[in-house]
């Protein structure tokens, strides 16, 4: 069946513009002003905006090992909600895929139960120990890259002998900077004022930045792909700068925690609470302008989900980890792009074009012959975050109760609606929008 977008302003040559999509059999067929209806079944997207589907490369979905936290069947739910068509999921699981079998049994339930694409990450190490490295030969052609995630390898040695591997398959190393040595074992938060006027044992932020430094020297003497996950600091955004200036083949990461919060708007909260910590506005500033100048490439939620009796125990006994799929892009509009702080071109490069370039994935442009993974947003949806409407078996996210003016309206995947869940257009004829996002006035990105 062919499907026609029609009256939408499209994401196309780096701006938005009117023109119709034509879908048939999983990819874009024609992208052009005024298509024809004939035979076609008809979604009508007035005062919509339609960009390629996001991709978050930084997201825990438990699964297998910790299903109680969430599954590859919430999480995929949660990523269509938020207009994410693909994830890279990190591999602290049970078990680890530090081997291609162990491996198969994540890529099982991500082919049972997935809505959207999910790539999965290869280990770096076995079972992420930083003793041994994985099989990351034989793991090579079946994973994006290669993380520890949740741990950082603390071996010098370990770090460089992973990278001269990776380097050879062609996959970058996708780091979790943290130099445990630097680190007080009881830190809940940021090592700023909030710390010190509350008693608060605080993580250090050369714990990130150290290691950051380190593994940039390793890639200069490996010339391996390097990505740096969620950086939280100033001297991390500088020395990613100073390596891109210098020619090297790193790149990175920042969350929407990162870029819209500092210590100063913490809570005892486990909602608050998670690894690197939400930092001071000085370091926040120094994100924002990172990805204004593209030393910051993608933004990425770190998505990872707890139960609730995990996050019920304040900053100072809660796990680390916070959800985001469902919240990130209404909370990057209204804090960033409604504020004049960040275009929303910048912000779109950063969650649907950059994070496909970095890490070799299909789609990205809205063009005859891509992948129709695509979503429609509302730049005039006024809202609330409300975590008890997620689909996520997680609930804790620091933006709980924020206003938004943003909304995702409808996400596709290969041509099908993934979101709203249950919407499917009529073999001929015209599918509106859901009620409640099908708004008469207009709303400018």
């Amino acid at each position: 069946m062919r499907l026609l977008l029609t009256g939408g302003s499209v994401f196309y040559g780096g701006g938005f513009q009117p023109l119709d999509i034509a879908v048939s059999e999983g990819r874009i067929v024609s992208v052009s002003p005024r298509l024809s209806r004939d035979g076609a079944a008809v979604i009508e997207l007035n005062h919509h905006f339609i960009v390629p589907g996001f991709v978050d490369v930084h997201v825990h979905l438990r699964e297998p090992g910790f299903s109680y936290k969430e599954t590859i069947a919430s999480g995929t739910a949660a990523a269509a909600a938020g207009g994410y068509t693909a994830l890279c999921a990190m591999p602290n699981l049970n078990p680890v895929p530090d081997s291609p079998d162990r491996l198969q049994v994540e890529l099982e339930a991500i082919r049972r139960d997935a809505r959207v694409h999910v790539y999965p990450y290869g280990a770096i190490t076995q079972g992420e120990r930083g003793e041994a490295l994985a099989d990351m030969e034989a793991l090579a052609p079946s994973v994006p890259g290669f993380s520890d995630d949740g741990r950082g390898v603390q071996s010098r040695e370990m770090m460089r002998r992973a990278m001269l591997l990776a380097k050879k398959l062609d996959r970058p190393i996708v780091a979790h900077c943290e130099d445990e040595s630097l680190l007080d074992k009881g830190w809940c938060v940021h090592d700023g004022e909030f710390a010190k006027r509350h008693g608060l044992p605080g993580n250090d932020p050369a714990s990130e930045w150290r290691q950051v430094e380190r593994d940039i020297q390793l890639v200069r003497e490996t010339g391996c792909r390097y990505h740096v996950c969620h950086i939280s600091t100033k001297e991390s955004v500088a020395l990613v700068r100073a390596a891109k200036a210098q020619g090297l083949p790193v790149t990175c990461e920042t969350g929407p925690h990162y870029l819209c919060l500092c210590d100063g708007d913490l809570e005892d909260d486990g909602r608050f609470k998670m690894n690197p910590p939400i930092r001071s506005a000085a370091d926040r500033d120094a994100l924002v302008e990172g990805l204004l100048d593209g030393t910051v490439d993608c933004v990425a939620t770190d998505h990872a989900p707890h139960s609730a009796e995990e996050k019920a125990r304040g900053l100072r006994e809660s796990l680390n980890g916070v959800v985001g799929l469902e919240c990130a892009f209404p909370v990057l509009y209204t804090e960033l792009v409604k504020t004049g702080k960040v275009p929303l071109e910048t912000i779109l490069n950063a969650l649907c074009v950059n994070p496909r370039r970095i890490f070799g994935l299909p789609g990205g442009t809205i063009a005859e012959g891509q992948p129709a993974d695509l979503t429609v947003l509302s730049f005039d949806h006024a809202g609330t975050v409300d975590p008890a409407g997620f689909r996520s078996l997680g609930r804790a996210t620091p933006f709980a109760g924020r206003r938004v003016e943003a909304a995702v309206s409808m996400t596709f995947v290969g041509g099908n609606i993934v979101f709203p869940e249950g919407l499917k257009p009529s073999p001929s004829g015209t599918t509106g929008i859901i009620r409640g996002y099908d708004r008469q006035e207009g709303g400018e990105p």
